[in-house]
């Protein structure tokens, strides 16, 4: 019966109720939705990542990350392979080579990170290939093909075609020097990665190395991004000797950014609802001062005044539940529509490139959000009708029912 005596006291002064309501789904709609878009934006920075060299999960010899020392490569990477068909959340990988170097022109040079691929099985895991915006990606198998990035190209002054002089240390410690033939030029999400990252045939550089095989890095695609740290922990207690890190270890920045844009987004959206609780507060403030006598006739006639409080407390929490609902159903189909359509970013793509963000932006805001944002905009109308509710059942019913 209070329930329904609620909602029905909301409606005696429609236009103050549409303000509260407007002003909360407004407030609500504009912090969720630009939420979705920062969410959105590192989970597309987090994904290019893995697309371009992370992948989910790499195996190196322990200690390789930190070093990169080419000495310190898989001893055994053919029985790594077959451990990893056995695990059937896998479903591809690929060997690399990964060599600290020196590329040159005949105007500058740069420290690269060679990376010796066989190209069928990066293409696979990475989406490098699809970046390539002149030459091929290793289309004709000519020898000393290199594929570069378009910073490092227009860095070094080169173009497609153009030689390329690349300087790394050998196993022996000698300083090896090659002549190589730019067959590609790519320009991926991430201008860091353009710049400082060279690919080249596996079977060129271990001609170059003079061994058979030389596998520094296993790149591992799961699945889904679900299965990672279950991978992980059954590749730890298949290879022990071996470090398993997955895209979480390897990029920590990404993993931090992720966990902390969820506080950075209930923070926002705290400051909004803390804002509106004012508003609410005031008017139901009002509501209770205009029904002064109503009140008063209410105990008069044997109401108790926990039943008062409880009234109040109804009709400010659907009031505010009203503008919440509208304010997540427009942030939910906004937030929805572009998540398919996306927001096109084009003019900022330099600035993006250079934390690896794609210029097509998709939205995203987990369900799980708005469960606590229901539970959020609960408590800031329970809080936002204590004052008016204290307020009404201090009034004493003789001198409330004068009161005109």
């Amino acid at each position: 019966m209070l329930f329904k005596l609620a909602w029905k006291n909301i409606w005696r002064n429609k236009r103050r109720s549409f303000i509260i309501i407007a002003a909360t789904a407004l407030g609500l709609w504009g912090g969720l939705f630009a939420t979705a878009i920062m969410i959105g934006m590192w989970e597309t920075a987090i994904d290019s990542a893995i697309n371009r060299d992370l992948s989910h999960i790499q195996i190196h010899k322990p200690g390789f990350t930190a070093e990169k020392q080419i000495s310190n490569f898989i001893s055994h990477p053919q029985s790594v392979t077959n451990g990893l068909s056995e695990i059937t959340e896998i479903i591809d990988y690929s060997s690399r080579t990964v060599i600290e170097g020196m590329a040159s022109s005949p105007t500058s040079s740069q420290g690269v990170k060679i990376l010796g691929i066989d190209p069928e099985n990066e293409q696979k895991i990475t989406d490098n290939y699809k970046k390539i915006v002149e030459g091929s990606y290793f289309g004709e198998t000519h020898r000393n093909s290199i594929v570069i990035g378009k910073k490092l190209a227009d860095k070094l002054k080169l173009r497609l075609n153009s030689k390329l002089v690349c300087s790394f240390q050998g196993l022996d410690g000698s300083i090896i020097y090659a002549s190589f033939r730019i067959s590609g030029i790519f320009d991926t999400e991430s201008s860091t990665f353009n710049e400082l990252n060279v690919f080249i045939l596996q079977s060129d550089l271990n001609r170059l190395l003079n061994v058979e095989s030389l596998i520094h890095e296993i790149a591992i695609k799961t699945r889904s991004s679900l299965f990672v740290d279950t991978v992980k922990s059954q590749l730890q207690l298949k290879f022990p000797n071996l470090a398993v890190d997955s895209w979480k270890d390897l990029a920590p920045e990404f993993r931090l950014t992720q966990e902390t844009l969820y506080i950075q987004m209930y923070f926002f959206v705290g400051i909004i609802l803390f804002a509106l609780l004012f508003g609410i507060t005031n008017t139901m403030l009002m509501s209770v001062l205009e029904r002064v006598r109503e009140f008063g006739m209410l105990m008069a006639v044997g109401m108790k005044k926990i039943r008062i409080f409880t009234l109040i407390l109804f009709e400010t929490v659907l009031l505010s539940l009203a503008g919440g609902f509208v304010g997540v159903v427009l942030a939910a189909v906004t937030t929805e529509y572009f998540a398919i359509s996306g927001i096109n970013l084009s003019a900022f793509t330099e600035g993006l490139a250079i934390y690896g963000v794609s210029p097509m932006l998709y939205p995203d805001l987990p369900i799980d959000v708005y469960i606590v944002m229901t539970i959020m905009i609960i408590s800031t109308s329970v809080i936002a009708a204590i004052y008016p509710s204290i307020k009404a059942i201090r009034l004493q019913p003789a001198v409330a029912i004068r009161t005109f």
